[in-house]
């Protein structure tokens, strides 16, 4: 069906985060009026604080609001809008949604319906591909389910192999499969997710290449028959099949391989009637053999770095596009400036197998000017601002870090300040993981393949060591700012150690977080004595019975100077709660603090009791009470942001009692259960 493309002048935003503030910027550039819309969670939300207009579409959960098709639409009637924009995930990819638009004369900013259709379903699609002439990676694509012979069908593929759900995307029911062995388990896992996610279970294989790259092509088509390809990023570093560092162009793509693979993109949009941004998934072999895994039917997550390197306002394009314009480029006008990196931020644990974390941000700022950074180098897409609260509802993306570079290395060293100059208070975010992973040999040298976390988590998650330089800027940092939040000038009442005619003398003690679990955790004890001149303290510092001279100087923000024998240091440093957070290019520093001079209840034995790790809804109870179970056996399952986390026994024993059902919401730190652990357990 040929759709009759109109102008308009009001955009609503059928989504919420940073890609709501994203198209509303944009749209606002083009002087479009802009209308947002949100859920009871999201009232105070920054999307709808930026929006000309707001409404409200129901409840917090995504079917009630987000994923009603017909709120969606009565809030555009309400409000006279011509257009709506998905942005991604949600109603982004939903054939049913753009056939109603249609119906009720609203333009829908992205691709006609039947090329949803062509490409939601992977199986059809996997056919369409061919066809095409696009290569693709063997495996089973049919519409028989039946368990027994998608067992058979992955035996015959050999393992590894991948399962994906058919209707689905965005890593949601997805697993590796190493074994006929744990295939059954896998499957319903599998399924599960993706019913949760899509309303569909139905499953496909692929062989599960061992060390490919993922690369990607951006396409763009009108509806004038024009398509081009923005050429490629990578997106090879991924965790749970999400991507988490992406970059353009793909390192060590030649030429010719460029084209190759973005003439077959560009094949792949046109033979199902594409029209607007979409985006082709190849994986790259080592060999320069490359397969179609799959087409994301809008806008991409990553699409800023593309942005980036042409030079192109992606959202515009769609604008454009949508308004029946042709494209604004053709192919041999389309070049490459430097390099870009787009880090995304979420709020989640890394060191708690990447769990979803939720509170209020009491601070969300970027110090561009302290980090000597420009603005022309540093792009922030974010959905937060500083008081705004994170809940347990969505999916944990906070804002999307990208930088830029005249090559790979010098957007790199951007990339790595750029994150030391993110100050995020309030909830744990992956920063510290992005660091690392940005500052890793095999990255740097670009030893990339979609199992680049899996391959290097003994050095990405080794055991972290301290400098002796590292406790002694935390001793002054914790120390600075506790005396920082003393509101009288009192000396009685300050906390720097204050004595009559004597030196400041205080003992603070230092331990990784992940170790604090009884008083002798101590890695270090800091003997701080200091004497106040002229308004400035300068400090002796005692640790292992070598003695540092230094001081500390604030700066803006919640930048600091730490001088330590003559050698100065900018870090970004706050203390979150009991831990000292210090932050410079070459990573970021957690130490659990204490002064060990007063009474201090934050250092405590580690709970034993299985509690909620986040805040989330029971999915599924996996063990009757009383039946015994091993060390490690699955017990229950949450789901959390979209995503499956499950419980395990925490040794040899039994449950008691489940405290909640499926289907029960269940809040972080919650008693899930009562485990009744073995005597032999609990007696080694």
């Amino acid at each position: 069906m040929t759709l009759t493309p109109t102008k308009f002048d009001t955009l609503l935003v059928a989504n919420r985060g940073e890609i709501a503030c994203r198209v509303m910027r944009t749209a606002r550039r083009m002087g479009l009026k802009t209308v947002a819309v949100y859920s009871d969670a999201d009232a105070s939300a920054r999307h709808v604080r930026e929006a000309d207009e707001a409404v409200r579409l129901g409840p917090a959960t995504s079917r009630e609001s987000y994923l009603n098709i017909e709120a969606v639409i009565d809030a555009a009637q309400r409000t006279g809008t011509g257009a709506i924009h998905p942005g991604y995930g949600f109603l982004s990819e939903n054939g049913s949604f753009v056939k109603a638009l249609e119906e009720a004369g609203i333009t829908f900013v992205g691709p006609p319906a039947s090329a949803i259709a062509a490409m939601g379903d992977k199986s059809a699609a996997k056919a369409r591909m061919a066809n095409a002439g696009v290569p693709l990676v063997p495996g089973y694509h049919g519409d028989d389910q039946d368990d027994a012979l998608l067992r058979s069908e992955a035996d015959k593929i050999g393992y590894p192999v991948m399962l994906k759900a058919s209707a689905g995307g965005g890593g949601k029911g997805m697993r590796v499969v190493e074994s006929g062995d744990g295939f059954q388990a896998a499957l319903d896992g599998c399924r599960r997710e993706s019913k949760a996610a899509f309303g569909d279970d139905r499953m496909l294989i692929e062989k599960y290449l061992v060390q490919p790259r993922h690369v990607e092509v951006q396409v763009f088509c009108d509806r004038h028959g024009n398509g081009v390809y923005l050429f490629e990023r990578d997106c090879s570093v991924q965790r749970r099949h999400q991507k988490v560092l992406e970059e353009a162009p793909a390192p060590g793509m030649t030429a010719e391989l460029r084209g190759n693979m973005g003439d077959a993109a560009v094949r792949a949009a046109q033979e199902i009637g594409y029209v607007g941004a979409g985006t082709v998934e190849f994986l790259l072999d080592a060999d320069g053999s490359f397969y179609f895994m799959e087409m994301n039917t809008r806008l991409q997550v990553e699409h800023p770095v593309t942005e980036i390197i042409t030079g192109q306002d992606l959202v515009e394009w769609q604008l454009r596009v949508a308004m029946g314009e042709p494209l604004p480029c053709s192919q041999d006008e389309l070049t490459i400036t430097g390099h870009s990196f787009e880090a995304r931020i979420y709020a989640e644990d890394p060191e708690q197998d990447f769990l979803p974390a939720t509170g209020l941000l009491t601070r969300f700022a970027l110090d561009l000017e302290g980090a000597g950074l420009g603005a022309d180098q540093v792009r922030l897409d974010s959905g937060v601002e500083s008081g705004d609260a994170v809940s347990m509802h969505y999916d944990p993306m906070l804002a999307k870090l990208i930088v830029h570079g005249p090559d790979r290395d010098a957007a790199l060293a951007t990339l790595n300040r750029a994150l030391a100059a993110l100050d995020v208070q309030g909830v744990v975010t992956n920063r510290a993981f992005l660091m690392r992973l940005a500052t890793h040999p095999g990255f740097k040298n670009v030893e990339l393949d979609t199992r680049f976390i899996e391959r290097n988590e003994a050095t990405l998650f080794a055991p972290r060591t301290y400098s002796m330089e590292a406790y002694a800027s935390a001793a002054l940092i914790g120390l600075h700012q506790l005396a920082q939040e003393c509101e009288s000038d009192s000396p009685w009442d300050r906390h720097d150690g204050f004595r009559l005619n004597a030196p400041h003398t205080i003992r603070i003690a230092l331990c990784d977080p992940a170790s604090v679990k009884a008083a002798d955790s101590d890695d270090a004890v800091v003997i701080v004595e200091g004497k106040r001149s002229a308004g400035e303290t300068q400090w002796n510092l005692t640790i292992n019975d070598k003695t540092l001279t230094a001081s500390l100087q604030p700066l803006t923000g919640d930048a600091v100077a730490v001088t330590l024998n003559g050698h100065r240091r900018r870090l970004q440093a706050n203390r979150d709660g009991h831990v000292v957070v210090m932050a410079d290019p070459s990573g970021e520093t957690r130490l659990f603090w204490r002064r060990i001079d007063a009474i201090d209840h934050g250092h405590h034995e580690a709970e034993s009791t299985l509690t909620a790790p986040m805040n989330g809804t029971v999915v599924a109870l996996l063990v009757e009470p009383g039946v015994a179970v091993e060390k490690g056996m699955p017990l229950m399952v949450m789901e959390a942001m979209k995503m499956e986390h499950t419980m395990t026994a925490p040794a040899d024993g039994s449950v008691d009692t489940f405290h909640f059902q499926a289907g029960d919401t269940v809040n972080q730190g919650a008693v899930l259960l009562d485990f009744a652990a073995n005597d032999s357990a609990t007696n080694q």
